[in-house]
């Protein structure tokens, strides 16, 4: 501890202000820093060596991380969660970055994975897509409830292709409805297209290295499609820094606690960790109420793949089933239960996923 430079930054996208804990005395001092990585990597690089870096997790990205790691200055990314102090009621830039050298100084310090460009590119392939499909929702939502207002209610299956001939039957007299229609029936057309050419894109970069390994396994689960194991594998990265049994509080699974004295009190899950991995699972577990009936759909990805990772996907589809029967028995909310089961359903994908 005693040698070296200790450099806290809050860095946001036209500013950098630095925090430095000098390495003779101690004391830290605060400076601004023009934007820009190339500009901090070679303020860094005047320091006296060797250098600790550190900055929280944002929307600025890993490319500051990256860059001082080509330069062998060693850089962490901070998880803004772990940094926060509950009792601080000032917060400044210059605060933040000296608080952020001390807790590195310290050793005290979350740091998040910095994935490869490669896999950040596919992450943000994946969000992408996950955009498109909630523009889409709305937009549905928006063209069902226009016409709901009107009378107009089509009493089977929505959103099929006799659904969209039906719609493409609806007229109106001229005016502003009818332009309202056609505005809300379009950007519906549009979101569904958008979505479908990213679905495209998914299924093809889901087929090569280095993700074919992985998501052909994990396709083998009830509920888990290709594009739900794609996003899996991105959104995770690498599932052997995981424990079985860790995954659930990563992904905010598990019930939130306020425990005291003798009295233990849970609530509502934490819903930490990331959103659109938690949703793909609770999606994936309400598959898991039926009884494990092997569909074409399921045969089909299942076939080719080894007779282990089979027996393995089997195994889970029957344990799922059979703890969300058992939940079910004991007169648990669905809710309650579906949660349960996506929570153990994270497990058995981590088993497939990390199986030589």
């Amino acid at each position: 501890m005693g040698e070296g430079s200790w450099v806290g930054l809050d860095v946001h996208a036209r500013s950098v202000v630095a925090g430095v804990i000098d390495q003779g005395s101690g004391e830290v001092r605060s400076l601004r820093l023009p934007a820009g990585g190339d500009a901090t990597v070679a303020w860094l690089q005047t320091l006296p060596a060797p250098v600790r870096v550190v900055y929280e997790a944002g929307p600025t990205g890993y490319r500051l991380a990256r860059a001082c790691a080509g330069l062998g200055i060693s850089c962490v990314v901070a998880a803004p969660s772990r940094v926060r102090a509950a009792a601080d009621r000032v917060k400044t830039d210059r605060r933040d970055a000296e608080r952020l050298a001390r807790l590195l100084r310290l050793g005290e310090i979350t740091p998040v994975r910095i994935p490869a460009p490669e896999e950040e590119a596919a992450r943000d392939l994946v969000r992408a897509r996950e955009d498109a499909r909630g523009d889409l929702m709305r937009a549905r939502h928006r063209l069902s409830k226009l016409l709901l207002r009107h009378g107009l209610v089509y009493d089977a299956t929505a959103w099929t292709r006799t659904h969209d001939a039906w719609l493409r039957r609806q007229r109106f007299d001229g005016g502003p409805l009818a332009i309202v229609f056609d505005e809300c029936y379009g950007r519906m057309l549009d979101a569904k297209s958008r979505r479908d050419a990213l679905d495209k894109a998914i299924s093809e970069l889901a087929a090569t290295p280095p993700y074919v390994d992985v998501v052909s396994r994990l396709v083998c689960l009830r509920g888990v499609s290709t594009l739900t194991a794609f996003a899996l594998t991105v959104e995770l990265g690498d599932w052997s820094r995981f424990r079985p049994e860790s995954l659930g509080p990563f992904l905010g699974l598990t019930p939130s606690e306020h425990s005291s004295g003798q009295r233990r009190r849970q609530g509502a899950i934490t819903k930490t960790g990331n959103s659109h991995v938690r949703r793909l699972l609770i999606e994936a577990a309400w598959h898991q109420r039926r009884p494990p009936r092997r569909s074409v759909t399921l045969e089909r990805r299942r076939d080719g793949k080894p007779q282990v990772v089979q027996a393995q996907a089997e195994r889970s589809g029957r344990r799922l089933h059979g703890r969300w029967h058992a939940l079910e028995s004991r007169g648990k909310p669905r809710s309650i239960v579906v949660v349960a089961v996506a929570r153990e359903l994270a497990a058995h994908c981590w088993a497939l996923a990390t199986m030589e």
